[in-house]
C-alpha cells in the first residue's frame, strides 16, 4: 500500500507530537531521505523547546477568576450570546491560559507593531515582488546611489546596503515601498539559480532596539531585528537556519556601516 504524501500539516504535527504512531513513523522515514527538510523541522523543534522553556513560569500561573467558566455563565443575560457560544468562548480562554497562551494574548494587544509588523511587511514584499520575472525591482544595482538618495530622503535616515556576494547572493536592486508605519526600502538579492531574498529596512516607531527573532509565514521564513531605531527583516523561501548566518552578516554590516 502506498504511503500518503507528507504534507506541511504532517510536518508540523510531527513537531507538536500530534501524529499517531503509524504516521509518525512515515514522517520519520521521509525526513531521513530529505535532510534539507529535516534540518528545517529540527529548527522548529528547537524554537518550540525554547518557547516552552521561556514560558514555563507563565504557563503555570492560575487562570484569572474572571475567566472561570461559572463566572462567564453567570454573566449571561437575556439578549446576550447563546449559551453554546458563551461556553465556546470560555473554552478558548481556558486554552489560552496555558502552554504559552498568555504570551499570545500579550502579542495581540498591540497587533501590527514593532518587528512583528516589519516581518509581515517583508513577507508581503517578498510575496509581491520576488516572483516577478519582468520588474521585481524599481532601480537596479547599477543605480544604487540613486536608490540610496531616494531612500534617505523618504526615510530621513541613510540606509546601509548589505553586500551578500560572499554568501553567493548578488544585489539585483530595490525599490521604495509604502507601509502603514512609513516608507521602507526593499532590497532584492539573487543567487543566479532562481533563489531570491528580500531585505526590508525602515525606521521603527516601537521596538527601536530588538534582538533578532525568527518568523515564518507559509513557505517564507526569515529573521527580523532592530538596532539604533532602524528595523531590518531578511526573508526568503529557505529554512530559517540557512537564513540565520545571512541575517547575522547583514546585522554586522548595518551596525558597523560596512
Amino acid at each position: 500500500m502506498s504511503v500518503k504524501p507528507i504534507t506541511e500539516d504532517d510536518l508540523h504535527g510531527f513537531v507538536d507530537g500530534a501524529l499517531d504512531e503509524a504516521r509518525e513513523a512515515e514522517v520519520c522515514a521521509y525526513l531521513e531521505t530529505h535532510p534539507d527538510i529535516a534540518a528545517r523541522i529540527d529548527s522548529y523543534g528547537r524554537q518550540r523547546l525554547d518557547l516552552r522553556t521561556a514560558l514555563s513560569a507563565i504557563a503555570e500561573e492560575p487562570i484569572p477568576s474572571r475567566l472561570n467558566l461559572s463566572h462567564l455563565l453567570e454573566a449571561r443575560k437575556p439578549g446576550r450570546l447563546p449559551l453554546w457560544r458563551m461556553a465556546a468562548a470560555a473554552v478558548v480562554l481556558l486554552v489560552a491560559g496555558g502552554s504559552g497562551g498568555w504570551m499570545l494574548h500579550g502579542m495581540y494587544r498591540h497587533p501590527g507593531e514593532g518587528i512583528v509588523a516589519l516581518a509581515d511587511e517583508a513577507a508581503d514584499s517578498f510575496a509581491t515582488y520576488a516572483p516577478d520575472k519582468i520588474r521585481p525591482v524599481e532601480l537596479r544595482a547599477d543605480n544604487m546611489a540613486e536608490l540610496v538618495d531616494w531612500a534617505t530622503e523618504r526615510m530621513g535616515r541613510k540606509p546601509v546596503v548589505p553586500d551578500l556576494s560572499g554568501s553567493g547572493y548578488r544585489l539585483m536592486g530595490g525599490r521604495m515601498i509604502s507601509t502603514s508605519h512609513g516608507a521602507g526600502l526593499m532590497l532584492m538579492y539573487d543567487d543566479d539559480r532562481g533563489t531570491r531574498l528580500v531585505v526590508l529596512t525602515r525606521p521603527m516607531l516601537v521596538d527601536q532596539n530588538k534582538p533578532m527573532a525568527p518568523h515564518a509565514e507559509g513557505n517564507v521564513e526569515g529573521w527580523s531585528w532592530a538596532s539604533g531605531g532602524m528595523g531590518y527583516s531578511l526573508v526568503g523561501a529557505l529554512p530559517a537556519d540557512i537564513l540565520h548566518p545571512l541575517a547575522d552578516d547583514i546585522r554586522h554590516q548595518t551596525e558597523t556601516g560596512a
